[in-house]
């Protein structure tokens, strides 16, 4: 095996122990935490809280930020970088279940070891709420924020029906408010303090069982209005209805109840709950709808491939043609179609990073597909691609120089120090600002000083060097050829051109297809994202990657064409703003779905939602353009090497 060789299967090595090694990687496709665990009858179990998340303010709490009742002894749960970033501080709580045992009424916080709150020996959590507290409660519920706990890693989620199907809602509302929400004084508020758990389970060998559902039903009771706050009985149907009052104080007592049910779900399947309020068939015409798009974009590329193009071809390698005195068509730019475009090393960093992102993205999808990565890990598919990007900083750098060196380019370590800090520049100056923003209003969204300080050893100690490497193997290797060895010392002046082939026009209308091909599963990912749901379809979407991909090559392709055919060489940079100028309409699309689908009252909230948009469309941007600019290349090169040059 040659160095080269040996080069990119160390690398290709690495890339799978670090992805395996890592959260989202697999042990006999079980993973710790993931692998299932039998419980045995009488055994006790812990519910874990993670976070209050709200689809209306859209800023993560921890749990412990309103005024819940807390234990002595909080132990913080490991976390994977994943999940702190979405705001995600998992610990153990007060709610306990007995495997096996159904618990009717059980009284929060009794016969536990309580933190104090005010004087005295709390023996539960039923207590007097002070005005403040009860006013954290109020502008909680006010936002519907919603609790999130979990048991054995199955998410808490509250069983409704919709029409005739039953859905499962991700978390439980801490509570219900009706009223003028812009006026909290004279909003009507109840509090949800009585969770009938259900807890589904599979019965397995041994005599064990496996957990296959959690599901709460969140109950508000007025115990002190009954009399009955130092001896609730839990009967939820009998009313009255916890209701908070602005500037007052509540006596508030919290119960739980736990019923055990035999599930025929195999512990395998058990998200499938989850995914059921997924409708495929709109995903399948998602599908339908750009295989359309690919497939009259084929036939454009069919009818210039086989019929003119073909035509253009044999007609400059007949023999007639040696006699003709004149050069005509796209053939006409051999002398200036290869001549370095302006910018050159901007032009290759696009390109570079760009391919950065697409391995970083079909290793992704690639790897949801053969199913290593789980929902019962979340923040595992957040922390993978994080270190996925990290890694293809060396593929970066790699393309960069080959384009670069294609150029005849000579500072390859400039252009080198510019893919490593350009785009990841702006996309770190954007995530700060926002972090900023969220630490303003003491979200647990605010990345931790721990995790900044990994977030920069990544780059600086993993995904700079990687990307010089890259880089300098990359400019060592012979450069790209092109069929054209010698350009025009004078450029050929450009021929005034129609409006519908200005640089501007193609561009606008190159975008249109690629994310036509792409929008209605964008409106899934988008809503899965901020309405806090379960998205791990991933079977559509690496379809639908499939699709972007041949569609933007295509449409690259075929405008390309009609430029060189209208005389204009300068094709470089337009082959790359084709198919990236989807990025744009992404970025439309997203502004439209702001004002129709979210209710995002808070300016944080919505400045947090443009600024990671801006990152993501930023990402689709160079995704797209690099696929777009490299399927160009190879077409010219395929053309101009087809017919003979003088």
């Amino acid at each position: 095996m040659t160095t080269q060789k040996r080069s990119v299967a160390v690398l290709a090595a690495v890339v799978v122990v670090v992805w395996c090694l890592s959260d989202t990687g697999v042990m006999g496709y079980y993973l710790p935490g993931v692998a299932p665990v039998d419980y045995v009858a009488g055994e006790g179990i812990n519910v874990h809280v993670t976070q209050l998340t709200s689809v209306r303010a859209q800023l993560p709490y921890t749990y412990w930020s309103a005024p819940f009742c807390e234990p002595k002894n909080l132990v913080k749960q490991d976390a994977n970088l994943g999940e702190i970033l979405r705001g995600a501080r998992i610990t153990n709580s007060l709610y306990n279940v007995i495997v096996g045992k159904d618990q009717k009424c059980m009284v929060l916080g009794e016969g536990e070891e309580i933190k104090k709150v005010g004087n005295g020996a709390a023996t539960s959590c039923t207590r007097e709420y002070n005005p403040k507290e009860v006013s954290k409660f109020r502008r909680f519920i006010r936002d519907e924020y919603r609790i999130n706990c979990e048991l054995d890693n199955m998410p808490a989620a509250q069983p409704m029906m919709s029409g005739t199907a039953l859905v499962y809602t991700i978390g439980v509302p801490m509570g219900t408010a009706s009223g003028n929400k812009k006026d909290i004084r004279k909003l009507s508020t109840s509090l949800n303090n009585h969770f009938s758990i259900t807890v589904k389970f599979h019965p397995e060998a041994g005599n064990t069982s496996r957990i296959t559902g959690f599901e709460i039903e969140p109950h508000s009771i007025d115990y002190d209005q009954r009399h009955v706050s130092d001896a609730p009985d839990c009967q939820y149907a009998q009313g009255p209805v916890l209701y908070l009052t602005s500037n007052t104080s509540k006596r508030i007592a919290w119960t739980y109840s736990v019923k055990w049910v035999e599930d025929t779900v195999e512990w395998t399947d058990r998200f499938d709950r989850y995914f059921g309020n997924i409708e495929t068939q709109i995903h399948w015409f998602s599908i339908v709808n750009s295989l359309l798009i690919v497939l009259f974009l084929s036939g454009m590329i069919a009818m210039i491939m086989i019929r003119t193009l073909h035509a253009d071809i044999l007609k400059y390698t007949s023999k007639d043609s040696e006699t003709d005195t004149e050069e005509t068509g796209w053939k006409l730019l051999h002398g200036d179609v290869f001549r370095a475009p302006k910018n050159r090393i901007v032009l290759s960093v696009f390109v570079g990073f760009g391919s950065q992102v697409f391995a970083m993205a079909i290793i992704t999808l690639m790897c949801g597909l053969v199913g290593l990565v789980s929902p019962a890990k979340k923040g595992s598919v957040l922390s993978g691609m994080i270190a996925l990007f990290v890694l293809m900083g060396a593929v970066a750098g790699y393309n960069t120089s080959r384009i670069y060196k294609m150029m005849k380019g000579l500072f390859w370590k400039q252009a080198a120090l510019m893919t490593a800090f350009l785009f990841p520049s702006v996309i770190f100056g954007v995530f700060m600002f926002i972090d900023f923003l969220i630490l303003g209003q003491k979200s647990s969204g605010a990345v931790p000083f721990v995790t900044f300080m990994i977030i920069m050893a990544l780059w600086f100690c993993v995904s700079l060097p990687l990307v010089f490497a890259g880089s300098f193997y990359g400019y060592k290797k012979p450069a790209i050829t092109v069929p054209v060895t010698r350009i025009n010392a004078i450029p050929r002046t450009v021929p005034v051109q129609v409006w519908y082939m200005h640089p501007v026009a193609t561009v606008a209308m190159g975008g249109i297809l690629p994310f036509g091909a792409v929008f209605i599963e964008l409106y899934f990912v988008l809503t899965a994202v901020w309405n806090q749901q379960l998205y791990y379809i991933a079977t559509f979407l690496f379809i639908v990657f499939l699709i972007l991909i041949v569609t933007c090559a295509e449409i690259s392709v075929v405008m390309c064409y009609f430029q060189l055919c209208s005389e204009d060489y300068n094709w470089w940079w337009r082959s790359y703003f084709t198919s990236a100028s989807s990025g744009f309409y992404l970025f439309l699309y997203s502004i439209f779905y702001y004002f129709t689908k979210l209710e995002i009252s808070n300016g944080v909230s919505t400045m947090m939602y443009f600024g990671y948009t801006f990152i993501f469309t930023l990402m689709f941007f160079v995704l797209t353009g690099f696929i777009g600019f490299y399927s160009s290349l190879m077409f010219v090169r395929k053309i101009y090497g087809s017919v003979p040059l003088s």
